[in-house]
């Protein structure tokens, strides 16, 4: 039997963190993982370039991770964004900031970020075992005493780190090992939902898939309660599907589907698309008439091609009850004003999300009232500690869930290295 002081589950970016920062506290430390290779997620995250972190200021940062980002203010104290640059330029990796303080290796290489964590592991002695599938987390006493693995053998520690993900993106290993093994240790398992993914909708222009590749560019999309209240809302751009909405303001209000349903027991969310969010709508329709106004005798469907989407002025002269031959000579009053209505408030009806396997990310985990925020250790099993997506922490893409990882992983580590 094997024996170690920090046993690590998961080679993800939360896992490979986790053991190098217990390794730095002296530990011996072995990462297990049941898949053929390390850091595989993390290989295919910001389009296969890895989108390290983000620069923005910790206070802000938190707001960019919904689920979850208060606590995480302990962690971020001792590993910060700041702290993840100058560790990855410790090891040699220059990055570069990109818009709305994306950061990247300048090598636009995800392989590289991956391999200098290995690397930096190795270096500090970790054992890092691929095809090393855990079955259980053996318990005893109230306190970890190892882990047993699918084959039988035994691996004895007095602290495990379990690193093992969320259920998004299946096919890097993440199917949710993990959170049996909480329950088993009496943790609490939030429900669990893919977010950051694209949306459903059975609109009958979207079955059509009359508006399908369709990209919208600085728009506002908006969920909206039963009563019509913005239940959050973001700008930025999107994109029809054969199937809905995606895009990364999609993305962002997908989490947030489910929590409405669920609430107010509906099976459907009314979601809104503003056009022109950075004009009001008296301005907006000053603009409009104007440019109407100089070519009086112009269908208006010639007038606006420039300015709205050629394929989408069919639906909203359709739904405004006014003909796109119509001259502004001949503009209806009525008719009008819902055409500038519908540029600020397009309503379609959302059916729910697409599952796990296209998901960034899971919604849900280990309950967080059930773990210390400063060490990211269990309050209910002594030398059991989580990290990463297992947790009920999920953020927007943009590096932000990366920096949790980070963060985490880092917290969990040290503290575990230390035996705490």
């Amino acid at each position: 039997m094997k024996k170690y002081d920090v046993i690590v589950i998961g080679g993800g970016p939360s896992g490979l963190m986790a053991s190098i920062a217990a390794a730095e506290q002296g530990a011996s430390v072995a990462l297990l993982d049941k898949g053929d290779k390390l850091g595989r997620k993390l290989g295919i995250s910001g389009g296969g370039r890895c989108n390290v972190t983000n620069a923005k200021e910790i206070d802000e940062l938190i707001t960019y991770i919904p689920g979850g980002g208060r606590f995480l203010h302990s962690a971020f104290s001792l590993f910060s964004n700041r702290d993840i640059i100058a560790f990855f330029e410790g090891l040699g990796i220059a990055l570069k900031e990109e818009d709305n303080g994306r950061m990247f290796p300048v090598s636009d290489k995800a392989k590289t970020v991956v391999n200098a964590l290995i690397g930096k592991a190795k270096s500090l002695g970790v054992t890092l075992l691929i095809h090393h599938p855990v079955k259980e987390i053996i318990y005893g006493s109230g306190r970890v005493e190892g882990v047993k693995l699918n084959s039988g053998e035994m691996y004895k520690a007095s602290a495990v780190i379990v690193a093992t993900g969320g259920k998004s993106v299946p096919h890097t290993g993440s199917t949710g090992d993990g959170y049996p093994w909480a329950e088993a240790a009496g943790h609490t398992i939030t429900e669990l939902y893919p977010t950051e993914t694209p949306i459903v909708s059975k609109e009958p222009f979207i079955a059509s898939r009359e508006l399908q590749g369709l990209s919208l560019r600085n728009v506002k999309l908006s969920l909206l309660d039963p009563k019509g209240k913005s239940v959050i809302a973001h700008q930025g751009d999107m994109i029809f599907t054969h199937f809905g909405l995606s895009g990364p303001i999609a993305l962002r209000c997908s989490g947030f589907i489910r929590g409405v349903k669920k609430k107010h027991n509906v099976s459907q969310v009314t979601m809104s698309i503003d056009l022109f969010p950075d004009k009001k709508i008296g301005g907006l329709e000053h603009d409009m008439r104007q440019l109407a106004a100089a070519e009086p005798k112009k269908a208006l469907k010639n007038v606006f091609k420039g300015i709205i989407p050629e394929r989408l002025l069919p639906l909203l002269f359709e739904r405004a009850k006014l003909p796109g031959e119509t001259t502004y000579e001949h503009l209806p009053k009525e008719g009008w004003l819902a055409w500038i209505q519908l540029l600020k408030n397009f309503t379609l009806q959302a059916s729910g999300t697409r599952p796990f396997e296209e998901a960034f990310v899971t919604g849900g985990g280990v309950h967080l009232k059930e773990i210390n925020p400063k060490t990211m250790g269990s309050k209910l099993m002594q030398g059991l500690y989580f990290c990463g997506e297992v947790l009920d922490v999920h953020g927007y893409t943009g590096g932000y869930n990366i920096t949790a990882a980070f963060a985490t992983g880092y917290t969990a580590g040290h503290h575990a290295g230390k035996r705490e």
